[in-house]
């Protein structure tokens, strides 16, 4: 439970404590109040993790049926010791731990990512930057790869320009932050014309906006497209931030925002010369406990009928049919161009792209990857960029 010297050093300290048996109370120096259960301070004992790892080293069925707080006081070093019943047991924490861990919704809320929302206006500065600028071995190092990795979080959306052209060059890309996340259509998979496609993104037709996958439980996180071959004409790309539209939904039209959050639909997608029959249900727009949205899903092609009370159906269909106009509006969507060697990554629960149609060949290679190894890896660097 320890933080770095430098946050530490800007930390608030506990300007008054009070406690009863089952709640302490704290003060801070810049006016925030706290409140902490005896329980939830029992079972966040510093002493009750692996110093290494940070987990917990016991198991929460083992704790006392009931837990009292004897006595709360701070120590003459600044930390806080705490005394629990019926175990008699005296713990000590930082201050600083209490504080960066508050339960104060506000606090709870800054601790969650914080999203930078877009629209047509990112067109102007797209987040652009050199393939080897952003290679953690390239002359930028590790704050090269950082910065790719800081837009690619709070976007949602990254392109890297003239990079390799030779096949795979994708996984270079995702070694870079995690692991390639295998699917029915395999490791890696080619986006080019075909004359019997399974799927329309192996056509020359514009692809309307959509995330990937809306059919698998979970989703893939992270969409990596690599330009291999670029199309004579057409074939742009599009991408739309799907988490400022659900926002802008939200303030023009609650009601349409509530009934697309509320209610689940099914998607499916079926090939069956491959044997695949994927299906699943969850809502077009997902929220988390405190109202943020987490996640959107759209994809028209791979929607199955949507099996909602029929009362509900005519109400339903009004706000998905607003929300998709509202993602498909011009002021919300940015385009660019790729060129072979250029590559670019979306966040598939939060960005929507798609393409302009196109004549000739135009080759992509793709994969996906799971986002909790961008957040991890994110982290790392921040700490360790921090530290030296």
């Amino acid at each position: 439970m320890s933080s770095s010297p430098a946050a530490a050093a800007a930390a608030p300290t506990i300007a008054d404590l009070s406690f009863d048996h089952e709640w302490l109370h704290l003060q801070w120096s810049d006016g925030r109040r706290d409140r902490f259960p005896a329980v939830w301070l029992r079972d966040n004992l510093p002493e009750g993790r692996h110093v290494r790892e940070g987990q917990r080293t016991f198991d929460i069925a083992s704790l006392p049926a009931y837990i009292e707080l004897a006595d709360a006081l701070l120590t003459d070093d600044g930390r806080l010791a705490i005394t629990f019943l019926p175990e008699e047991h005296t713990a000590l924490f930082e201050p600083q731990w209490l504080y960066e861990n508050s339960l104060d919704e506000a606090a709870r809320a800054a601790r969650r990512p914080q999203p930078r929302l877009w629209d047509a206006g990112l067109q102007d500065g797209l987040p652009e930057q050199a393939w080897a600028e952003a290679a953690p071995d390239g002359p930028a190092g590790q704050r090269g790869l950082l910065r790719f990795l800081e837009r690619l979080d709070g976007l949602g959306l990254a392109i890297l320009r003239g990079g390799p052209t030779a096949p795979e060059s994708v996984f270079e890309v995702v070694s870079w932050f995690g692991h390639v996340r295998e699917t029915n259509y395999g490791r890696l998979f080619d986006v080019v014309s075909q004359e019997a496609p399974s799927n329309l993104a192996y056509t020359g037709l514009a692809l309307g906006l959509h995330t990937d996958n809306p059919y698998r439980d979970p989703v893939p996180g992270l969409q990596l497209l690599h330009c291999l071959e670029a199309s004579d004409e057409g074939g742009e790309s599009l991408a739309v931030d799907g988490f400022a539209v659900a926002e802008r939904l939200r303030a023009e039209a609650p009601e349409d925002f509530e009934l697309l959050t509320r209610h689940a639909v099914p998607f499916r997608y079926r090939d069956p010369a491959a044997g695949v029959d994927l299906a699943s249900r969850a809502p077009l727009i997902e929220l988390d406990d405190l109202g943020a949205v987490v996640g959107v899903r759209y994809n028209n092609r791979s929607a199955a009928p949507f099996d909602l009370p029929a009362e509900i159906l005519p109400a339903f269909y009004r706000a998905y049919r607003r929300f998709g106009r509202l993602l498909h509006a011009p002021e919300q969507r940015v385009a660019f161009r790729l060129l072979p060697g250029d590559l670019f990554v979306v966040d598939n629960r939060r960005v929507l792209h798609g393409r302009s149609g196109f004549g000739g060949r135009r080759r992509l290679q793709g994969c996906y990857a799971d986002k909790d190894g961008l957040r991890s890896r994110l982290a790392v660097l921040r700490q360790r960029l921090e530290e030296g």
